[in-house]
């Protein structure tokens, strides 16, 4: 799969229903070798290049389930999910 394949489908939340965006970004530890997390930048930004800068990093073990159309992630609370500009998030 590509990363231009991820960017076309919507992130959905399965806790409460909600769209959270696209993925804009993946977090890869090359040390590793995966994917760390998928980025989705909040709706606040316009194009990915104005707005506020935050983002939501989802951490890969999150994602429950990779469809044709959308990624389904599981995220009891996706505050603490938020990334400011430089800031680390909890998943790390």
């Amino acid at each position: 799969m590509k990363i231009s394949d991820f960017q076309t489908k919507d992130v959905i939340n399965i806790v409460d229903g909600k769209k959270l965006g696209q993925v804009s970004d993946l977090e890869l530890d090359l040390r590793q070798g995966r994917i760390d997390s998928i980025v989705v930048p909040t709706s606040t930004r316009l194009f990915g290049m104005f707005g506020s800068g935050n983002d939501v990093v989802i951490p890969w073990r999150n994602i429950v389930k990779i469809g044709t159309d959308v990624v389904l992630v599981r995220l009891d609370d996706a505050k603490v999910y938020r990334l400011e500009d430089g800031e680390q998030h909890s998943g790390r």
